[in-house]
């Protein structure tokens, strides 16, 4: 699934082909891509808008347009966006759900093999706050994450610091794999209670999730499966991996054998050297 890095990685080189344009027309040819919202009602609200800005709030990508109107994006497992001139958009394209047709002549492409991308349609910014406000925590990469933050955020809960993670109402935009990397550079265990964080593990956590989702955008992001960049490429950010997908190797920082296990339901690496698993605390009982 793209997470925060794949997502400013294709906002980063889509903008310059979108920004200040004119979106002479959206193609919904999937009904699904914008449930419950009719196809026909999303192309009339924004036909003829000027792009004014392409923003991101964790893994949404948002088209920002003239008089407030904004298109969510949500890309899901296996959404890509490509851009390509009217004249290269041609033949039968299956996995084709969308499609926005720009007045510079290009054309943007929403394909998605698994069909569960999304693009939300929302009138005026009040709407648009509303709905993140509902579904997204704090913004890794803004102002506002601070380990003082993170700390109020982890206080009192008991669940696995990696399903903390991954949360998106806590911390937007972080995936399995950059959680993978996070905790490996801030050496905690995946199944550590959030809850019992130190404040010096709270303060290397904040900066081990930061520095994990810009060295992923300094690769352009991890293609694995499905991720490319709008032109077609690849990014390069599982060629660097510390932890994710390194099970049965050796521990780059201590050389011990790196572990898969499972952890908020998701496949997890670890090494339990260099991030010691917690102690369960054994109840005593007396009479």
């Amino acid at each position: 699934m793209p997470e925060l890095p794949e997502v400013e990685t294709i906002r980063r080189q889509l903008a310059p082909a979108v920004e200040g344009r004119v979106l002479e027309e959206l193609e919904v040819l999937d009904a699904r891509w914008s449930d419950p919202a009719p196809p026909a009602e999303v192309a009339d609200a924004v036909r003829g808008r000027r792009i004014e800005a392409l923003t991101r709030r964790g893994k949404y990508l948002i088209w920002e347009l003239e008089d407030e109107v904004y298109i969510a994006m949500h890309l899901r497992m296996t959404g890509n966006l490509l851009v390509l001139p009217a004249e290269d958009d041609t033949g039968d394209r299956p996995h084709l759900r969308a499609r926005l047709v720009l007045d510079s002549g290009q054309h943007v492409l929403f394909v998605d093999v698994r069909r569960f991308g999304t693009g939300i349609v929302l009138l005026g910014h009040d709407a648009l706050e509303d709905y993140f406000s509902a579904r997204l925590g704090v913004e890794p990469l803004g102002p506002d994450f601070t380990s003082d933050a993170l700390r109020a955020l982890a206080r009192g809960r008991r669940a696995p610091v990696k399903a903390f993670l991954l949360s998106q109402e806590r911390v937007a935009g972080v995936g399995n794999i950059y959680a993978d990397e996070a905790l490996f550079r801030a050496k905690i265990h995946p199944l550590r209670p959030v809850g019992t964080l130190k404040p010096g593990q709270i303060e290397a956590l904040r900066d081990a999730v930061v520095e994990s989702l810009n060295a992923g955008i300094d690769a352009k992001g991890a293609t694995i499966d499905d991720f490319r960049h709008p032109d077609g490429a690849s990014g390069s950010f599982q060629d660097r991996f510390l932890i994710h997908l390194r099970e049965g190797e050796p521990c780059v920082r201590c050389g011990n054998t790196v572990k898969k296990m499972r952890a908020a339901g998701r496949g997890t690496y670890v090494c339990e050297r260099c991030q010691p698993r917690p102690r369960i605390r054994r109840v005593s009982h007396t009479r």
